[in-house]
């Protein structure tokens, strides 16, 4: 089975939050949620898909799957993934250890599981040694709403769906104040604040967090890839750490876990590696004693992917849902959770159909 065909797809498709879009760079508001889609043929007619990193990347990692890895894979065999993904990372070492190739071969790993598990006639979850359960816990991840009479009306929607997990994207105590105040003592609540503060400034707040119980404190502290700062918070501050979203690789993984930085490890399938890289993430998550909470705001293949992931793992782990209602959505329905929980899929591959005609209405580039 050879693959002869990869395409992309930019894609944007309206959305409410229930507030004022967040702002993803200093002059763009988010007025869409964006993703790029990577679509893979074979020569005996099999179409797998895949998704790549994402938000403010979007465009370059598309140009990525076009320019740069379709025109080397294209011819290549595709049923060693292992094996074509660690050609293709050498083949592209200089560029692609972090960053839009790197995401542009994490939507082609995706998509190769995809077209194994239809070959095969089994679902993803069923090659990686199959499904512990068939729904998955979501959190409600906020997007940024930035006043605490925002946050406070953000979580009491998020409530009244059924979440019993609520996560902030904020930079102030008032925000934590003001979600608690909401969801009560009994309601995990996490705190992701983007690499914001320096070690400095991570201490002085996590002295005034602590008071509220946070389940983690992610992302704290910037630059993302100085673990040693985050190991020395995470001693200190008496909070969980959770990060990993920026992490590439897989020796990432290895460097963040040995500098004792997390509590909690977040990579990402769609950026780090595809789901390839993420089942060597988990076992070397394990062997550290930590946990894995896969990072995965997103809205098609990848977010199924990372169900499949989870319905692997020994202990249940809830997954991120970012909390915002899409005017339509191309895999359908098993992208919404529902009384705050994910279906797990269990048709062929990722389990879920890809509406082309939806992509061609909301295409972008």
């Amino acid at each position: 089975m050879k693959i002869s065909r990869i395409d992309s797809y930019f894609i944007g498709i309206p959305y409410e939050h229930g507030a004022p879009k967040p702002v993803l760079t200093a002059a763009d508001g988010r007025t869409t949620q964006d993703a790029v889609y990577v679509r893979v043929e074979t020569d005996n007619g099999l179409v797998g898909w895949g998704e790549a990193f994402g938000f403010a990347a979007c465009r370059m990692s598309h140009l990525a799957v076009q320019r740069v890895v379709a025109q080397i894979a294209v011819g290549c065999e595709a049923s060693n993934i292992a094996a074509l993904m660690m050609d293709l990372e050498r083949r592209t070492q200089n560029m692609s250890r972090n960053g839009p190739v790197g995401f542009a071969l994490s939507g082609l790993d995706i998509a190769l599981w995809d077209l194994a598990g239809k070959a095969a006639g089994k679902p993803i979850h069923a090659l990686l040694g199959g499904a512990r359960r068939e729904r998955i816990p979501a959190y409600a991840s906020l997007l940024r709403l930035n006043t605490p009479e925002l946050v406070h009306a953000g979580c009491a929607r998020a409530l009244a769906r059924g979440f019993k997990h609520i996560k902030l994207h904020e930079r102030t105590v008032e925000a934590v104040v003001a979600a608690r105040e909401v969801v009560g003592p009994d309601i995990d609540l996490m705190l992701d604040t983007n690499c914001t503060w320096t070690l400095e400034q991570a201490m002085q707040m996590a002295e005034r967090l602590r008071p509220f119980n946070l389940a983690w404190l992610e992302e704290p502290v910037f630059p993302p890839d100085d673990y040693e700062a985050l190991a020395a918070l995470r001693r200190e501050c008496g909070i969980p750490i959770a990060a990993g979203e920026n992490l590439g690789n897989t020796i990432d993984v290895r460097h963040i876990l040995a500098a004792g930085a997390v509590d909690f490890l977040q990579p990402d399938v769609a950026k780090m590696g595809g789901i390839t890289a993420m089942r060597k993430a988990l076992a070397m998550t394990d062997a550290a004693g930590k946990e894995l909470h896969p990072h995965s705001p997103l809205f098609g293949p990848a977010l199924a992917a990372t169900l499949h992931i989870l319905a692997t793992m020994p202990k249940e782990t809830a997954c991120e849902f970012y909390f915002a209602d899409l005017e339509n959505n191309p895999i359908g329905e098993i992208a919404t959770p529902v009384d705050g929980m994910f279906r797990v899929p269990q048709g062929p591959g990722l389990g879920v159909e890809v509406d082309e005609a939806m992509l061609a209405r909301y295409k972008i580039d």
